[in-house]
């Protein structure tokens, strides 16, 4: 039977709420310069609204007011988003063993809210035991939700509010370093986060920027599961 909302005590669904807090955190202080960078680019509140709604990138949408100021062809701003941001399509494909039985539609919601960081909280929760699809759910919306209110908030304060956007970029980093840590010290792990490091460096080096954090992503992950099989075989032996 698939399983939904209605099977899942208000307790459970509130522990989901409370994981997504320090993301929350996180997510205000970067959807504030946010939305500034959409009011400066000349979007409306509501156009930043929808476009946290529709964009749940925080590259994506911190690329978009950006390239749109230098004059950027409309093909090549969608096509640079599009490859940032399709690293989220991993994301869900590794939950996706967690989530059999869902229905289709919580499966699609699910799917279309996930991040770096609820991912990364999610996937720790998951790993810790006891941790339902639903409490996940609530992870991203409640997550997805700060960062709609936070861009939406920015875009009203854009007009007479100047913040530097170099907090924005530390609090990014802060976020992904504040994960990293959550994460089990083992050679699986160490070599993911090696690989994924040398592939990002190696793409700002020869001029791939806009593809590194993808290219890494992808060196990373794919790594870490030759260093499990690895593993695993040896194991069996």
């Amino acid at each position: 039977m698939p399983v939904g909302f209605k099977d899942v005590s208000r307790g459970s669904l509130l522990q989901g709420c409370r994981a997504a807090l320090p993301i929350v955190v996180g997510y205000v202080a970067l959807g504030l310069p946010a939305g500034i960078l959409c009011a400066k680019a000349g979007m409306t509140p509501l156009m930043s609204c929808i476009l946290a709604v529709f964009m749940y990138s925080g590259s994506g949408q911190y690329m978009i007011p950006n390239m749109f100021l230098a004059g950027t062809p409309l093909a090549s701003l969608c096509a640079s988003v599009s490859l940032v941001s399709s690293r989220q399509m991993l994301y869900g494909s590794a939950l996706a063993p967690r989530f059999k039985g869902v229905k289709k539609g919580q499966l699609f919601w699910f799917a279309s809210t996930v991040t770096d960081e609820s991912f990364g909280v999610n996937t720790q929760k998951f790993q810790d035991g006891g941790w339902c699809p639903e409490q996940a759910q609530m992870v991203n919306t409640t997550s997805h939700l700060s960062w709609i209110i936070s861009c939406t908030v920015g875009a009203l304060l854009g007009n007479w509010l100047v913040i530097d956007t170099a907090i924005a970029s530390f609090a990014m980093t802060s976020i992904f370093l504040c994960l990293l840590m959550m994460q089990k010290l083992d050679l699986e792990n160490v070599i993911t986060l090696g690989f994924a490091v040398l592939g990002v460096v190696i793409c700002k080096l020869v001029g791939l920027a806009g593809a590194a954090i993808l290219i890494g992503a992808l060196l990373g992950v794919a790594a870490g599961m030759v260093a499990h099989v690895l593993r695993k075989r040896r194991a069996e032996r």
